[in-house]
């Protein structure tokens, strides 16, 4: 029968997300896809994203190139219907049905599909139903003919001359594709000339020395203001497009204050050194303490675990929730992220201590889902680990409130009369000054910090 070509839009991978970036396609023109493979790993403004076909059948157009941003609502992909045939009355597309000459390239695409055998011990033929995760450069200008033209080429130039069967193995091939290596400018060292895994690997472990960026000193070069030469260029896109146009939005809609206290968290450390001791593999970290000190100061201030939601109209109204997704700043090599563990107010120290660890494990590899990262009610902010003691932090919207711990120190501190060494910290409170005012503010952070001091109470179900 007749069809038409299955556009897939790219959808909308997160809470009103507008773009993503194209990073890597997993799938090239000609192949046959199945439904929910993955066909494209996509950076948005909160994560790298699989992105799922809801098709099955046979990519004809890919709909972009890495390194592009990509419009939310526009064609991401186009695919066949399998065993259709597909209409060109609006595509520039050629018929699947048409008749063509079978070449020695065809015969071995039969070959493969039917398992020559003529591959590495262990590693077998792909059936039927498989389908390898390929990492290829788009190819989304190029017409289908030039397509396969390309396609044929590598294939002639991965085989042994003079022997259709004596095929490099699928998984050498795949291993190439992910890795960007041109299988043309590999020397085999199997029997003929025959590539194998350790060739491609052996070219992998090569470093590769990219050459040095020179900038010229030059008018061109040089910057009009200072007349310092310009050394680098970097676009504001992805993760940090997204945190400068989150920040920004916060300092121009919020009405922000900060308050701010010093804390003994000698108890606290104390506390937890001796958990650790009986029980050194389950014992939470500091951090997993305060957080459930937080989500238990946010029910008895519920006003800061809000948000503010502005009609069409101009009239604004303050949504409280039913529960608390409490997120928490992540430091990962794509920027600051902010996963949240979601309906944090349920967990005991030692389960939010499982969840942070867990969730700090997925951003820090890119695979956070837009749940994780854009849920939140309420952020906890650990900047002491990067030696600082204090922060006036931006909040994070549309949230209301977030909540700095500085680094724990030796400090003098005054104990029953008498100066004494204590560990002290700073916890320092931004807030929302249209959800609340300074008495509520204060009076959480005061809650958080009288947990700190005396935690026995708070903890009695970790």
């Amino acid at each position: 029968m007749t069809a038409e070509l299955q556009v897939f839009m790219l959808p909308d991978l997160g809470e009103g997300l507008t773009e993503a970036e194209l990073v890597n396609w997993l799938v090239s023109v000609g192949d046959e896809i199945r439904v929910d493979q993955p066909i494209a790993e996509v950076e948005t403004a909160k994560s790298m994203v699989e992105v799922p076909s809801p098709y099955a059948g046979t990519v004809m157009v890919l709909h972009g190139e890495p390194g592009q941003t990509l419009d939310v609502g526009k064609p991401l992909i186009s695919v066949a219907p399998i065993g259709a045939v597909v209409s060109t009355g609006s595509t520039n597309e050629s018929p699947l049905s048409e008749p063509v000459e079978t070449s020695p390239v065809e015969t071995y695409r039969e070959e493969e599909k039917a398992g020559s055998g003529n591959v590495l011990i262990g590693y077998g033929t792909p059936g039927g139903s498989g389908t390898a995760r390929r990492t290829r450069a788009p190819r989304a200008a190029v017409e289908p003919d030039a397509q396969k033209a390309a396609d044929d080429l590598l294939l002639l130039r991965t085989r042994v001359p003079g022997k259709l069967g004596a095929v490099i193995s699928p998984l050498v091939r795949r291993m190439a594709r992910e890795h960007g290596v041109d299988l043309g400018n590999v020397h085999g060292s199997g029997d003929s000339g025959l590539i194998l895994r350790r060739d491609v690997e052996a070219v992998i472990s090569t470093p590769v020395v990219e050459p040095e960026r020179v900038v010229s000193e030059t008018q061109e070069d040089a910057d009009s203001r200072t007349g310092l030469g310009i050394s680098s260029r970097t676009p504001v896109k992805g993760v940090r497009k997204a945190v400068a146009a989150n920040m920004s939005r916060s300092r121009a809609e919020i009405p922000e204050a900060t308050v701010w206290v010093d804390v003994d968290a000698t108890a606290l450390v104390e506390l937890r050194a001796g958990l650790k001791k009986s029980d050194p593999h389950t014992t939470p970290g500091l951090l997993a303490f305060i957080a459930r000190f937080v989500t238990a100061g946010l029910k008895r201030f519920p006003d800061l675990n809000t948000r503010i939601e502005t009609a069409a109209d101009g009239a604004q109204e303050i949504v409280g929730f039913a529960g608390i997704n409490l997120g928490f700043a992540a430091q990962t090599d794509r920027g600051l992220m902010v996963p949240s563990v979601r309906n944090a107010d349920k967990l005991s120290a030692r389960e939010l201590d499982v969840e942070i660890r867990r969730l700090t494990g997925v951003v820090r590899e890119g695979k956070a889902t837009p749940e994780e990262l854009g849920s939140g009610t309420f952020t906890l902010n650990n900047y002491g680990v990067f030696g600082v003691d204090g922060s006036a932090a931006i909040i994070n919207h549309p949230e209301v409130a977030i909540l700095g711990v500085g680094r724990i120190i030796d400090r003098p501190w005054v104990v029953d009369g008498e100066l004494a060494v204590r560990k002290v910290t700073e916890l320092t409170l931004t807030f929302d000054h249209r959800v609340c005012d300074g008495g509520t503010a204060a009076g959480f952070l005061r809650f958080v910090a009288d947990a700190i001091e005396k935690p026995g109470s708070v903890l009695a179900d970790i």
